[in-house]
């Protein structure tokens, strides 16, 4: 497989252990991740190439959070080392039961937030590459990092490589003009970057948040999600972006922090074909019931990695099954700590082929 290129900026997550609320723990959990960061890592788990490129500053934490991918085999050599900017950070509280988990940012004047397009070596970042995948969360973080990913998709689209991004609609970023409120400048940037892109991919709200999209009948605050209205809104995103050849969307029933429904759509323009998965036996739309989510952050990431890499896999790309790898690889996911899916290929395609039980391998 060439390689996957992701941009995107990885920062230090410091998680309250287990169940413990921020408030209650003194001490936290470390890890790296970044939304970019995980569908590298992911695709490298699967067997795949991935080549991840971000800005960090010169210091010994940016260089742990390098060798956190390094070790997956995610190829770092583009990744841009500033004297100016800092490391990210993400404080996350796990939620259990009818309490939500939380996450709090501290990522202002990070290293990717001031880091302008022109310092990337976009050309030998693309050779050999066949994909970029992008998210909305890089361009949440500044006027700079919005030019940059802008450019990075024109670039990489005139490269000739395939270009994907997750709306990734987050409310607490989208900051940096105070002129606009947040949707309204998450709308504006990201219909500048869509041109350039074959593959959208969004949870239930996305599309309403970034594009005044909405699925009717659907209220994914009390965990009830209309499914036969997801066609309509991928029609409606390829109709306003022409160039959008896929729209992927996951469909997340919220029934408390620890029990969710999950499965996804993936639309394909050229046939005008919906694909559901996972199906139960009878054929029809049969999400998986996750009952005790271990963490769920990176799920939404390890469903991208999942459809890129079965898109991009001979034996993989037919779209029913490309879909159906991506919804059972991130399901995988909810039951693994940390962003990151340390998933491998094999288990993903045995949950595809319905080994649901949990029983021990020996």
């Amino acid at each position: 497989m060439k390689p996957v290129v992701t941009f995107g900026e990885i920062m230090g997550r410091l998680a309250a252990p287990q169940h413990l609320r921020l408030r209650q723990t003194r001490e936290l959990e470390v890890s790296y991740a970044g939304a970019e960061a995980s569908v590298a890592a992911s695709i490298c788990n699967f067997g795949g190439t991935a080549r991840y490129v971000t800005a960090l500053p010169k210091h010994d934490l940016a260089e742990a959070t390098m060798d956190s991918i390094r070790a997956i085999g995610v190829d770092t050599r583009y990744i841009v080392r500033t004297d100016v900017g800092r490391l990210g950070l993400y404080f996350l509280e796990t939620g259990a039961n009818q309490r939500p988990s939380k996450v709090i940012y501290d990522r202002a004047d990070t290293a990717i937030a001031i880091t302008p397009a022109d310092s990337y070596d976009w050309n030998a970042i693309f050779d050999e590459a066949q994909w970029l995948h992008l998210t909305g969360i890089t361009p949440a973080l500044s006027e700079c990092a919005a030019e940059a990913t802008r450019i990075a998709a024109e670039k990489a689209k005139n490269a000739g490589l395939q270009v994907s991004i997750d709306l990734n609609f987050r409310k607490k970023l989208w900051r940096w003009d105070d002129s606009r409120a947040p949707r309204e400048l998450a709308e504006q940037t990201m219909r500048a970057i869509l041109p350039s892109i074959d593959l959208v991919i969004a949870n239930e709200e996305d599309c309403h948040d970034v594009l005044g999209i909405q699925a009717e009948d659907t209220n994914v605050h009390e965990g009830s999600l209309n499914t036969a209205r997801y066609p309509d809104v991928a029609r409606q995103v390829v109709q306003q972006f022409p160039n959008v050849s896929r729209v992927a969307i996951t469909l997340r029933e919220s029934l408390s922090a620890t029990h969710n429904n999950w499965g996804a759509m993936l639309y394909e323009a050229a046939t005008d074909q919906p694909l559901f998965a996972p199906l139960g036996a009878d054929g029809n739309y049969a999400p998986y019931e996750i009952k005790n989510i271990v963490d769920r952050v990176g799920g939404g990431d390890s469903f991208a990695a999942g459809l890129i890499f079965a898109t991009l896999t001979p034996e993989l790309s037919e779209p029913q099954t490309a879909v159906n790898y991506a919804v059972a690889a991130s399901c995988l996911k909810h039951s693994i700590r940390g962003d990151f899916n340390y998933s491998s290929r094999g288990e993903v395609e045995a949950l595809m082929g319905g080994s649901t039980s949990g029983r021990v391998v020996r």
